[in-house]
């Protein structure tokens, strides 16, 4: 397997900043009451997931990586949370939780390769 150079180059945040852009998407669909509320929320928990990513790939310890994608993985389940509430509310019929769940199964495997290579429990 080759070592990526750039956290552009990992799948993980492919797939996540493919989310952010599907969660635009669907914002623009939401009342506009919900500007400053649950669509700054939503978008907000969104970019984290891939901005996280993009700032744990720099980080030289695989303790302080790890941190940046426990982050990641926090703010994705925010999101989960935030798609369930969307389509309660009936701002939405578009179901985001396959690709939150795809992203939530490669971080998860990314994480844990990590934590096994540095022997971490």
């Amino acid at each position: 397997m080759e070592k990526s150079k750039t956290y552009g180059d990992l799948i993980v945040w492919q797939k996540a900043h493919n989310l952010v852009l599907d969660v635009y998407k669907i914002n623009k669909e939401f009342p506009k009451e919900e500007v400053y509320g649950l669509t700054s929320q939503f978008r907000r928990a969104a970019i984290s997931i891939p901005a996280n990513i993009a700032e744990g790939f720099a980080r030289k310890g695989s303790r302080d990586k790890l941190r940046f994608y426990n982050i990641a993985a926090g703010s994705l389940n925010e999101i989960s949370y935030y798609i369930l509430l969307a389509r309660d509310l009936n701002y939405t019929t578009t179901d985001l939780r396959e690709k939150v769940e795809e992203v939530g199964k490669i971080l998860k495997r990314y994480t844990q390769r990590m934590r096994d290579q540095n022997n971490y429990l």
